[in-house]
């Protein structure tokens, strides 16, 4: 079983995804407070909450495979795109990630982010991670995949995957997944029929409730309050979860129910993520951050594709070792006896 050491752990996502495929997660690291109660109602593993900029790498057990979903904002389409200038610093923080590499030097790197990282800066902020992994003698694939063709996840959600690999031959023999049919409807995950818990309804004193009522018009959709009107997807996916959706005002995914108008719940939102209704959600984390958690972070069944196509390449490039050795000894066999060797 491979040893993972998760960063930027979020609320666990990734490490569930690895976890699922028959990895182990043996270190996991999250400064934020709010998401560290969430992860650590959900793992089993001993959750480091400091600064990721504070952790020296002696302080870090040996680990196979580096799993990190490093911070977005800098880089999504619905920030300011500032990349590695980004005034907070988030940019950054992937050199935290490649000083770990250098000291750790695990045989697998495991990074996801939004899609606009490849396209940042005219791809200048890609090329300079692709670089830095490659000059640490990593061979990399990346893929930007979306939940619902790679995932069976009905949400419109395009993340890129970065694999690294220092084995050539293990390498050779990764290939991403392929698409598979969405056969999970909205339905399957949201509750169009049952009543849930009245705050989650607007009134008819809601402030946007006249727009409510004459844009949402279907009970078999999922609708958006961007700001000032109301947005129907059409094809019946739920729209990209955001980060600051629990704030109030914009990107809010909406349902039209039996008991009226309503936002998604925040148990809805991590499903629509991938993770099954085990998950726990902390009574003491209030929802605004735990919607921030949920568009935060990842859609666990597509992180288990991925782990799983790691694991056939592991497999695949260990088996062709294994014949090569047997094919070396048959020739040094049929040699010896022919020439007497």
């Amino acid at each position: 079983m491979l040893a993972c050491a998760s960063f930027f752990a979020g609320v666990g996502g990734i490490d569930f995804g690895f976890e699922q495929a028959g990895f182990d997660v043996v270190y996991a690291n999250e400064f934020c407070e709010k998401a560290s109660i969430t992860y650590k109602q959900n793992h089993e593993v001993e959750l480091d909450t400091r600064d990721i900029r504070d952790v020296p790498s002696t302080e870090i057990p040996d680990f196979d495979v580096m799993l990190a979903g490093f911070p977005c904002q800098a880089f999504s389409v619905a920030g300011y795109r500032q990349g590695f200038d980004d005034e907070k610093g988030r940019g950054n923080l992937y050199f935290e990630l490649e000083r770990i590499m250098k000291d750790k030097r695990p045989s697998i790197v495991f990074l996801e982010n939004v899609k606009n990282l490849v396209g940042h800066d005219n791809g200048r902020t890609f090329r300079i991670i692709r670089s830095s992994m490659e000059g640490m003698g990593y061979k990399i694939h990346h893929k930007v995949m979306n939940a619902c063709d790679y995932g069976d996840i009905p949400q419109n959600r395009e993340r890129i995957y970065v694999v690294g690999f220092l084995d050539d031959g293990v390498s050779d023999c990764f290939s991403f997944p392929d698409e598979i049919p969405l056969e999970t409807d909205i339905g399957d995950i949201f509750e169009f029929e049952s009543k849930v818990d009245d705050k989650y309804y607007y009134g008819e004193d809601a402030y946007m409730y006249d727009e409510l009522k004459r844009g949402m018009t279907s009970r078999e959709t999922v609708y958006q309050w961007r700001r000032k009107y109301v947005r129907e997807n059409k094809s019946r996916l739920c729209p990209t979860l955001t980060a600051n959706m629990g704030t109030g005002g914009h990107n809010v995914p909406l349902i039209k129910t039996r008991h009226g108008f309503r936002k998604l719940t925040p148990k809805e939102c991590f499903m629509i993520q991938g993770f099954d209704s085990s998950f726990v959600l902390p009574e003491n984390v209030a929802n605004s951050h735990l919607y921030k958690q949920a568009g935060n972070s990842v859609v666990v069944p597509v992180i288990k594709r991925i782990a799983n196509s790691i694991i056939s390449a592991i497999d695949l490039e260990n088996s062709i070792q294994s014949d090569g050795i047997i094919v070396t000894q048959d020739l040094m066999a049929v040699n010896g006896g022919r020439w007497g060797i």
